[in-house]
């Protein structure tokens, strides 16, 4: 039964991040479509934001996979 949560918690923890960096995609789009001439500040914080919310995913896979 453990194996089948801690796949329940990985698929989970995708799930967030799926959403999570799709938010952040959308959201900087409509920034730059708002002020194009911020587009290059926009995608960087964007890009960092994105890799803070997947490096939370991937621990949080790893965790549901050490618990498994």
């Amino acid at each position: 039964m453990g194996t089948g949560v801690a796949a329940i918690g990985a698929g989970l923890a995708a799930i967030g991040a799926g959403i999570g960096i799709g938010r952040i995609g959308g959201s900087a789009l409509e920034a730059m479509a708002r002020q194009p001439e911020l587009a290059g500040k926009i995608q960087t914080v964007m890009l960092i934001a994105a890799a803070l919310v997947e490096g939370a995913a991937l621990f949080g896979i790893v965790v549901a996979m050490l618990q498994g």
